[in-house]
């Protein structure tokens, strides 16, 4: 039973997901299932140095099958960076898409294909109140997300995200015509990939696993009146629950020993899956507060410098995220005690019967600390002389504050943010 003006039900999605070592070399016979004849690779130049968007050209060719690549995605993908990859697109007479590289190049093949498909400026499509969140009428081209990283879980969503400079800000475009038709989750494509990279990754897994498993309920939304009206980010539901709490378990027992050894195929394996897997239900459930502070974390300044990651300063999307976690889910925690302390136990590997405001948050510390991430935003190059504007950047983002089970208003999230400064 529900309340009189609550929305009774949920919709959940997923990606048809082929996984495992070597599967990358099923990506042509994937395309052509898709009655593919032309594709578009997109790719970031540091994948392309490695070589791999080359050799799934390669395999896509020996099916028949005409082939591009377009190696300029942005690591950090900003409107001008996406609208070049989708004005290249457009013009290039491609029937498929595929993406391979992380979620930058991912989420930019994603707006390739929208762009292509249903010719717009990019502004025009991005969620409201940054963009005027223009829905594309009909279905895209067929699109195939070959990741090469275990982070985003962006083969398995609806979202593509960029940074807005001139807004100090990122936004997002999200509609269930961006999911992916097919993702290959192949481990060995991420063997090189450096151990802070890796870090970064793995700790986006568990940030929005845990966000999504400890979201809004579903059914306390109000109803949306009509189908196509409701809202991509849902809120937490029995369905999204399960993917979210694997997610996390692989991310307690794999990430520590897929940063500290390249070569654990098992452990980058299971950070590849339980990146798809938290995808899938953070894809239906929403992400919340750690995700709404990471937006102008990531863009208001360009002062750390991560070695993994290209040579111009940036922060790397997971780490934005999760230095935030820690005093998000505190301030959180009262809306749902019982969901914050079973994160924590999922992550942990162990109960905690005596569960407070500060278990999940020193798990998370644990977790960030054994990897080697970033103490505080004091290290990411901000101060106490940056609030104003993160909390400018972050109230902006309402498809994620809407989801979190707390609200948190401008002055909740100035205490978060300051509360970040340092967590250890």
């Amino acid at each position: 039973m529900t309340d009189a003006g609550r929305e009774s039900r949920f919709k959940l999605e997923a990606t048809p997901i082929t996984f495992g070592p070597g599967s990358s070399e099923e990506a042509g016979w994937e395309l052509k299932q898709l009655g593919v004849s032309r594709a578009l690779i997109l790719t970031d130049p540091g994948v392309a140095r490695s070589g791999i968007p080359d050799r799934i050209r390669g395999i896509i060719e020996a099916e028949g099958i005409g082939c591009e690549v377009f190696d300029r995605v942005k690591v950090e993908p900003s409107l001008a960076s996406m609208q070049e990859a989708a004005d290249f697109a457009a013009e290039g007479g491609f029937d498929g898409f595929v993406g391979v590289g992380g979620g930058s190049s991912l989420d930019t093949a994603k707006v390739a294909n929208l762009i292509a498909t249903h010719p717009a400026p990019v502004m025009d499509y991005i969620f409201p109140p940054v963009g005027a969140g223009r829905r594309p009428p009909s279905p895209l081209k067929p699109f195939l997300a070959v990741p090469t990283t275990a982070g985003t879980g962006s083969e398995a969503t609806t979202i593509a995200v960029m940074d807005l400079p001139d807004l100090r800000t990122k936004a997002a475009i999200s509609h269930r015509f961006l999911r992916p038709d097919h993702g290959i989750v192949d481990p060995l494509l991420t063997s090189s990939m450096p151990s802070d990279v890796t870090a970064a990754c793995g700790l986006d897994v568990a940030c929005h696993a845990v966000e999504s498993f400890t979201a809004k309920p579903f059914h306390t939304r109000p109803a949306p009146g009509s189908p196509d009206k409701r809202p991509p980010f849902q809120g937490a539901n029995p369905v999204s629950d399960l993917w979210a709490s694997t997610a996390l378990e692989y991310a307690g027992e794999y990430l520590r020993r897929a940063v500290a050894d390249g070569g654990d195929v098992e452990a980058r394996g299971r950070m590849m899956l339980g990146a798809s897997i938290a995808g899938i239900g953070f894809g239906s459930a929403g992400t919340a507060i750690p995700h709404a502070c990471a937006y102008p974390i990531a863009s208001l300044k360009h002062a750390f410098r991560s070695p993994g990651y290209p040579e111009e300063p940036f922060v790397p999307h997971g780490f934005a995220v999760i230095v935030t976690a820690p005093a998000a889910f505190r301030f959180t925690y009262p809306a749902d005690p019982d969901k914050h302390r079973r994160a924590a136990e999922l992550i942990a590997g162990k109960p905690f019967p005596d569960a407070d405001e500060d278990t999940l948050p020193n798990v998370l510390i644990s977790l960030m600390k054994d990897v080697g991430a970033p103490g505080g935003l004091l290290e990411l190059g901000y101060d106490e002389g940056d609030v104003e504007g993160l909390v400018e950047g972050a109230i902006k983002q309402q498809r994620q504050l809407t989801i979190a089970p707390k609200e948190a208003g401008r002055d909740d999230l100035a205490e978060i943010f300051r509360g970040s400064m340092q967590n250890w």
